[in-house]
Protein backbone atom coordinates (compact mmCIF):
# COMPACT_ATOMS: atom_id res chain seq x y z
CA UNK A 1 0.00 0.00 0.00
CA UNK A 2 1.28 3.54 -0.73
CA UNK A 3 -0.27 6.32 0.67
CA UNK A 4 1.06 9.68 -0.62
CA UNK A 5 0.95 13.27 1.69
CA UNK A 6 -1.38 14.71 -1.08
CA UNK A 7 -4.03 12.38 0.02
CA UNK A 8 -3.76 13.42 3.76
CA UNK A 9 -3.77 16.84 2.74
CA UNK A 10 -6.63 16.59 0.89
CA UNK A 11 -8.26 14.51 3.59
CA UNK A 12 -7.54 17.35 6.42
CA UNK A 13 -8.69 19.85 4.06
CA UNK A 14 -12.19 18.67 3.54
CA UNK A 15 -12.66 18.18 7.44
CA UNK A 16 -11.39 21.89 7.87
CA UNK A 17 -12.94 23.80 5.26
CA UNK A 18 -15.95 21.47 5.48
CA UNK A 19 -16.94 21.13 1.84
CA UNK A 20 -15.25 20.16 -1.02
CA UNK A 21 -15.24 23.43 -2.38
CA UNK A 22 -13.58 24.87 -0.18
CA UNK A 23 -11.25 22.19 0.37
CA UNK A 24 -10.14 22.60 -3.32
CA UNK A 25 -9.91 26.23 -2.87
CA UNK A 26 -7.47 25.49 -0.23
CA UNK A 27 -5.60 23.05 -2.09
CA UNK A 28 -5.18 24.89 -5.07
CA UNK A 29 -6.79 22.47 -7.20
CA UNK A 30 -10.19 21.76 -8.48
CA UNK A 31 -12.96 20.21 -6.61
CA UNK A 32 -12.76 17.01 -9.16
CA UNK A 33 -9.49 16.62 -8.02
CA UNK A 34 -10.15 16.73 -4.70
CA UNK A 35 -12.82 14.12 -4.76
CA UNK A 36 -10.57 11.73 -6.93
CA UNK A 37 -7.90 12.41 -4.11
CA UNK A 38 -10.45 11.50 -1.42
CA UNK A 39 -11.34 8.08 -3.51
CA UNK A 40 -7.79 6.98 -3.68
CA UNK A 41 -7.35 7.18 -0.64
CA UNK A 42 -10.28 5.37 0.62
CA UNK A 43 -9.56 2.75 -1.90
CA UNK A 44 -5.71 2.63 -0.69
CA UNK A 45 -6.95 1.93 3.13
CA UNK A 46 -10.43 -0.13 2.06
CA UNK A 47 -12.41 1.95 4.49
CA UNK A 48 -14.79 4.97 4.29
CA UNK A 49 -13.94 7.98 5.72
CA UNK A 50 -16.16 10.78 5.33
CA UNK A 51 -20.06 10.98 4.85
CA UNK A 52 -21.23 13.32 2.50
CA UNK A 53 -24.61 15.07 2.20
CA UNK A 54 -26.59 17.79 0.49
CA UNK A 55 -25.27 20.00 3.74
CA UNK A 56 -22.35 18.64 5.23
CA UNK A 57 -19.38 16.53 5.19
CA UNK A 58 -18.41 14.71 8.00
CA UNK A 59 -16.01 12.22 9.34
CA UNK A 60 -16.64 8.04 10.38
CA UNK A 61 -15.41 6.18 13.02
CA UNK A 62 -12.95 5.19 11.01
CA UNK A 63 -12.61 8.68 9.86
CA UNK A 64 -11.57 10.49 12.48
CA UNK A 65 -8.96 7.75 13.68
CA UNK A 66 -7.69 8.47 10.53
CA UNK A 67 -7.63 12.40 10.49
CA UNK A 68 -5.54 12.18 13.64
CA UNK A 69 -3.24 10.22 12.51
CA UNK A 70 -2.82 12.07 8.99
CA UNK A 71 -2.75 15.39 11.29
CA UNK A 72 0.33 13.48 13.21
CA UNK A 73 1.95 12.58 9.80
CA UNK A 74 1.68 16.01 8.42
CA UNK A 75 3.06 17.75 11.74
CA UNK A 76 5.94 15.81 11.50
CA UNK A 77 6.84 16.06 7.90
CA UNK A 78 7.01 19.57 8.42
CA UNK A 79 9.00 19.39 11.06
CA UNK A 80 11.39 17.29 9.09
CA UNK A 81 11.40 19.87 6.57
CA UNK A 82 11.98 22.53 9.20
CA UNK A 83 14.58 20.59 10.31
CA UNK A 84 16.65 19.54 6.92
CA UNK A 85 16.05 23.65 6.01
CA UNK A 86 16.78 25.43 8.99
CA UNK A 87 21.24 25.13 9.02
CA UNK A 88 21.73 28.77 8.74
CA UNK A 89 18.35 29.70 11.50
CA UNK A 90 19.16 27.30 14.42
CA UNK A 91 22.46 25.53 16.33
CA UNK A 92 22.34 22.95 18.54
CA UNK A 93 25.49 22.05 20.32
CA UNK A 94 25.42 19.29 22.48
CA UNK A 95 27.74 18.01 25.41
CA UNK A 96 27.13 14.80 27.82
CA UNK A 97 27.99 16.48 31.55
CA UNK A 98 28.84 19.95 32.07
CA UNK A 99 28.63 22.03 28.67
CA UNK A 100 31.08 25.09 29.48
CA UNK A 101 31.40 24.89 32.72
CA UNK A 102 31.94 28.92 34.02
CA UNK A 103 31.92 29.96 30.27
CA UNK A 104 28.31 28.75 29.45
CA UNK A 105 27.04 32.21 30.33
CA UNK A 106 29.57 34.24 28.43
CA UNK A 107 29.14 31.71 25.28
CA UNK A 108 25.21 32.40 25.00
CA UNK A 109 25.67 36.38 25.81
CA UNK A 110 28.34 36.91 22.97
CA UNK A 111 26.63 34.37 20.16
CA UNK A 112 23.87 36.16 21.07
CA UNK A 113 24.98 39.13 20.76
CA UNK A 114 27.25 38.37 17.09
CA UNK A 115 24.88 35.96 15.95
CA UNK A 116 21.92 37.31 16.44
CA UNK A 117 20.38 35.39 13.30
CA UNK A 118 20.81 32.32 14.12
CA UNK A 119 18.98 30.40 17.60
CA UNK A 120 21.53 28.61 20.12
CA UNK A 121 20.30 25.54 21.66
CA UNK A 122 22.73 23.82 24.28
CA UNK A 123 21.35 20.09 24.76
CA UNK A 124 22.75 17.87 27.32
CA UNK A 125 22.82 13.78 25.70
CA UNK A 126 24.63 11.55 27.85
CA UNK A 127 26.50 9.47 24.92
CA UNK A 128 30.09 8.99 23.52
CA UNK A 129 29.68 11.93 21.25
CA UNK A 130 26.96 14.27 23.13
CA UNK A 131 24.57 13.52 20.43
CA UNK A 132 26.27 13.90 17.73
CA UNK A 133 26.27 10.89 15.58
CA UNK A 134 22.31 10.31 16.41
CA UNK A 135 21.45 13.63 15.21
CA UNK A 136 20.13 15.42 18.61
CA UNK A 137 22.91 18.02 17.82
CA UNK A 138 24.57 20.04 15.05
CA UNK A 139 28.31 20.35 17.28
CA UNK A 140 29.30 18.60 20.62
CA UNK A 141 31.53 19.52 23.09
CA UNK A 142 33.80 16.44 24.26
CA UNK A 143 36.28 15.98 26.55
CA UNK A 144 37.96 13.07 25.37
CA UNK A 145 38.83 12.22 21.39
CA UNK A 146 36.33 10.63 19.22
CA UNK A 147 37.76 7.99 17.62
CA UNK A 148 34.93 7.80 15.00
CA UNK A 149 36.08 9.14 11.87
CA UNK A 150 33.05 10.28 10.55
CA UNK A 151 33.39 12.87 12.92
CA UNK A 152 36.47 15.86 13.14
CA UNK A 153 37.51 17.73 16.05
CA UNK A 154 39.49 20.58 17.63
CA UNK A 155 40.80 21.68 20.59
CA UNK A 156 39.27 24.83 22.07
CA UNK A 157 40.74 25.01 25.60
CA UNK A 158 42.02 22.81 28.67
CA UNK A 159 40.25 22.49 31.78
CA UNK A 160 42.08 21.33 35.43
CA UNK A 161 41.13 17.68 36.74
CA UNK A 162 39.21 18.21 39.98
CA UNK A 163 38.54 15.76 42.88
CA UNK A 164 34.99 15.26 43.71
CA UNK A 165 34.46 14.53 47.60
CA UNK A 166 32.08 14.20 49.77
CA UNK A 167 32.02 17.64 51.92
CA UNK A 168 33.03 15.12 55.52
CA UNK A 169 35.64 13.48 53.46
CA UNK A 170 39.02 12.88 55.61
CA UNK A 171 40.37 15.10 52.77
CA UNK A 172 38.06 17.47 51.60
CA UNK A 173 39.44 20.70 54.03
CA UNK A 174 42.77 20.60 51.68
CA UNK A 175 43.28 22.87 49.32
CA UNK A 176 44.33 20.62 46.62
CA UNK A 177 45.73 16.95 46.29
CA UNK A 178 47.65 14.64 44.38
CA UNK A 179 46.97 11.47 42.79
CA UNK A 180 49.06 8.90 45.34
CA UNK A 181 46.56 10.39 47.91
CA UNK A 182 42.83 9.33 46.12
CA UNK A 183 44.75 5.84 44.56
CA UNK A 184 43.60 3.64 47.59
CA UNK A 185 39.92 5.02 47.20
CA UNK A 186 37.33 3.75 45.07
CA UNK A 187 36.85 6.01 42.21
CA UNK A 188 33.39 6.14 40.62
CA UNK A 189 33.45 6.45 36.73
CA UNK A 190 31.38 6.63 33.38
CA UNK A 191 33.13 4.81 31.07
CA UNK A 192 31.21 6.67 28.26
CA UNK A 193 31.28 9.93 28.55
CA UNK A 194 33.84 10.33 31.61
CA UNK A 195 37.13 11.49 31.49
CA UNK A 196 39.14 9.81 33.86
CA UNK A 197 40.09 6.22 33.86
CA UNK A 198 42.16 4.44 36.65
CA UNK A 199 45.10 4.93 33.94
CA UNK A 200 45.20 8.19 35.00
CA UNK A 201 47.36 6.60 37.95
CA UNK A 202 50.56 4.37 37.71
CA UNK A 203 49.86 0.94 37.07
CA UNK A 204 51.09 -0.28 40.66
CA UNK A 205 48.71 2.27 42.39
CA UNK A 206 45.53 2.59 40.89
CA UNK A 207 42.43 2.69 42.16
CA UNK A 208 39.37 -0.04 42.23
CA UNK A 209 36.65 1.62 40.51
CA UNK A 210 32.27 1.48 40.39
CA UNK A 211 30.69 2.26 37.33
CA UNK A 212 27.61 4.98 37.07
CA UNK A 213 26.40 6.32 33.86
CA UNK A 214 24.63 9.60 35.32
CA UNK A 215 26.02 12.74 36.47
CA UNK A 216 23.16 12.92 38.96
CA UNK A 217 23.96 9.60 39.99
CA UNK A 218 27.57 10.52 39.83
CA UNK A 219 26.85 13.37 42.68
CA UNK A 220 24.74 11.39 44.42
CA UNK A 221 26.94 8.69 45.55
CA UNK A 222 30.22 10.59 45.75
CA UNK A 223 27.98 12.75 48.78
CA UNK A 224 27.59 9.57 50.41
CA UNK A 225 31.46 9.24 50.95
CA UNK A 226 31.27 5.69 48.96
CA UNK A 227 33.53 6.98 46.36
CA UNK A 228 34.96 10.00 45.03
CA UNK A 229 35.01 11.46 41.23
CA UNK A 230 37.44 13.02 39.42
CA UNK A 231 36.30 15.16 36.43
CA UNK A 232 36.69 18.90 34.49
CA UNK A 233 36.75 21.85 36.17
CA UNK A 234 33.43 22.70 34.29
CA UNK A 235 31.39 19.99 36.43
CA UNK A 236 32.21 21.97 39.36
CA UNK A 237 30.88 25.58 37.71
CA UNK A 238 28.01 23.30 35.92
CA UNK A 239 26.63 21.04 40.10
CA UNK A 240 27.55 22.51 42.94
CA UNK A 241 25.91 20.00 44.98
CA UNK A 242 25.55 20.39 48.87
CA UNK A 243 27.84 17.72 50.34
CA UNK A 244 30.29 17.49 47.57
CA UNK A 245 33.59 19.36 46.94
CA UNK A 246 35.91 19.80 44.23
CA UNK A 247 39.59 20.17 44.82
CA UNK A 248 42.37 20.25 42.38
CA UNK A 249 44.84 17.32 41.61
CA UNK A 250 48.05 19.13 41.22
CA UNK A 251 49.79 16.12 39.26
CA UNK A 252 47.39 15.41 36.93
CA UNK A 253 47.09 16.30 33.28
CA UNK A 254 44.38 18.65 32.16
CA UNK A 255 41.70 17.91 30.27
CA UNK A 256 41.53 19.21 26.57
CA UNK A 257 38.04 20.63 25.80
CA UNK A 258 36.93 19.69 22.23
CA UNK A 259 34.82 20.62 19.65
CA UNK A 260 33.19 18.40 17.26
CA UNK A 261 31.54 17.57 14.51
CA UNK A 262 30.37 15.76 10.89
CA UNK A 263 33.40 15.52 8.39
CA UNK A 264 31.61 15.92 5.97
CA UNK A 265 28.45 17.78 6.43
CA UNK A 266 29.64 20.63 9.26
CA UNK A 267 27.33 23.24 10.28
CA UNK A 268 27.66 26.61 8.58
CA UNK A 269 28.76 27.95 11.83
CA UNK A 270 31.15 25.41 13.11
CA UNK A 271 33.81 28.14 12.62
CA UNK A 272 32.58 31.03 14.25
CA UNK A 273 31.66 28.25 17.07
CA UNK A 274 34.92 27.41 17.39
CA UNK A 275 36.40 31.09 17.21
CA UNK A 276 34.40 31.78 20.15
CA UNK A 277 34.94 29.17 22.05
CA UNK A 278 38.77 29.26 21.96
CA UNK A 279 38.65 33.20 22.70
CA UNK A 280 36.55 32.61 25.97
CA UNK A 281 39.01 29.98 27.45
CA UNK A 282 42.14 31.77 26.05
CA UNK A 283 40.76 34.07 28.61
CA UNK A 284 40.48 32.28 31.81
Amino acid sequence: MDLELRQLRCLVAIVDEGTFTDAAITLGVSQAAVSRTLASLERALGVRLLRRTSRAVTPTATGLRVLAQARRVLAEVEDLVQEATSGHTRLRIGYAWSALGRHTPAFQRRWAQAQPGTDLHLVRVNSATAGLADGACDLAVVRRPLEDRRFESAIVGLERRLAALSADDPLAPRRSLRLAELGERTLLIDRRTGTTTPDLWPPDSRPATEETHDVDDWLTVISSGRCIGMTAESTAHQYPRPGIVYRPVRDAEPIAVRLAWWRDDPHPATQAVMELLTALYREG
